[in-house]
């Protein structure tokens, strides 16, 4: 498929819909997924994201990694307690805050489960030398970037109502 078109163009082309397909499966995997553990796909995401921070975090941490209002993410986080993914325990330092903390035996269930999902994942990545997977990882560096841009973006403004007479 690589190549259909004509140079540039016709390359840009076929990333612009290979794009929607890709983000597509995506989101219908992480659907299954959360389904398949019993969890929103908000809040499977926001335990993904959990994983890769260094600590316990707040709830206002919650808010900023998922772009949540304070008030979902406290309910995002009343529903991963409820599950037995995190626990809140107040600051050791600061009394006052309160910490969502994971729970280490919950975590690594999620990540042998992960592990069983993704199977060998990695082998569709064989042929490939370390350039062309390091293209790879920046494109999919400067991918969350401007998700976070367009995010932003995107809450930045008022909602508009659909055309009752289509698009």
């Amino acid at each position: 498929m690589a190549g259909n078109g004509t140079g540039r163009s016709g390359l840009l082309a076929e990333l612009a819909v290979v794009s929607r397909r890709y983000m597509a499966s995506y989101a219908l995997f992480n659907q299954a997924v959360a389904d398949r553990i019993g969890l929103h796909p908000t809040d499977l995401q926001c335990l993904n994201l959990l994983t890769l921070e260094e600590g316990p975090v707040t709830t206002g941490r919650v808010a900023e990694l998922t772009g949540l209002t304070t008030g979902s993410a406290t309910r995002l986080v009343d529903r991963l307690e409820r599950a037995g993914y995190v626990v809140r325990r107040r600051d050791e330092v600061d009394r006052r805050r309160v910490l969502v903390v994971t729970v280490p035996e919950r975590i690594a269930e999620f990540g042998r489960m992960w592990d069983t999902l993704a199977g060998d994942w990695s082998r569709i990545f064989d042929d490939l030398d370390d350039t062309e997977l390091a293209v790879i990882v920046r494109h999919m560096e400067r991918t969350v970037e401007f998700g976070g841009e367009q995010i932003a973006r995107l809450r930045a403004r008022p909602a508009q109502a659909p055309d009752p007479d289509g698009p």
